[in-house]
């Protein structure tokens, strides 16, 4: 475990395992410790980061609000305080706008972005119409069911518990969040960097329609996709041998 400083801000990380290197970011309902399923599967072939955005889980959570344009400067400041290079940066959720805007921001030191049931923040009036389509269709559900199945939480009533309490470690709330993705980065952008992006997502997300991701991907050329299927939006925690499955092709890829 490390302390990082992001413009005078403590961010705690934790590195495990070795070898070629993976960051987790989470989403808005999660801290480093929600990652323990990709943790302990990783850790024997990969060198496994995990970090707190500020705001959470064991970061500096003091400020009174919590601006999404920090977070991408959250992650390169563990970037460099561990020196890190070839990284793949894989955000869950809000996570991957941060975790986009960071691989563009440090090329050298961030081999891929994976974009984890998110298209990242990307700037686009086609795609923003996409998404806010399916947000409408998502707010419609009870919470818990936009981020899992149904399926799972009558057969995994303890892991959905666990899920559930995850959050409560938080400071920072969903609507506490600014600026999430204001100002995001252009296909042309995305695309002119040469970054690798890789789309991943589920069949069964609630929140980000398979629909969407597959013309995000169509779009944004030279991209990866990995669409899971039977995978909800938290699949990382619902489906983890999936989720790492992928997780490791998206890696091995980039070596």
């Amino acid at each position: 475990m490390g302390i990082a400083k992001s413009d005078g801000v403590s961010i705690y990380y934790e590195r495990h395992g070795s070898g070629p290197a993976i960051l987790l970011v989470h989403g808005s309902g999660g801290h480093h410790a929600a990652w323990w399923q990709q943790v302990a599967a990783l850790r024997g072939r990969f060198t496994v980061v995990t970090v707190d955005l500020r705001g959470f889980g064991n970061s500096d959570s003091s400020m009174p609000e919590f601006d999404g344009q920090d977070f991408p400067g959250d992650i390169l400041a563990v970037l460099d305080q561990e020196d890190l290079t070839d990284v793949l940066l894989v955000g869950q959720s809000i996570g991957a706008v941060a975790a986009l805007r960071a691989g563009l921001a440090r090329p050298a030191r961030v081999a891929g972005v994976a974009l984890a049931h998110s298209l990242g923040g990307i700037a686009d009036p086609s795609l923003s119409e996409l998404v806010a389509a399916d947000r409408a269709e998502a707010v419609k559900l009870p919470v818990l069911d936009r981020l899992l199945t149904k399926e799972f939480q009558q057969s995994e009533p303890a892991k959905t518990f666990l899920f559930q309490q995850m959050g409560t470690f938080n400071v920072a709330k969903m609507a506490d969040l600014r600026n999430l993705s204001t100002g995001g980065p252009t296909i042309g952008e995305v695309v002119g960097s040469g970054l690798d992006v890789t789309f991943l997502a589920g069949e069964k997300d609630a929140v980000l329609s398979a629909a969407t991701v597959r013309r995000a991907h169509e779009l944004v050329k030279g991209s990866r996709l990995e669409l899971i299927p039977d995978a909800p939006h938290s699949m990382y925690w619902e489906a983890p041998l999936l989720f790492n499955a992928a997780v490791t092709r998206i890696r091995e890829a980039l070596a």
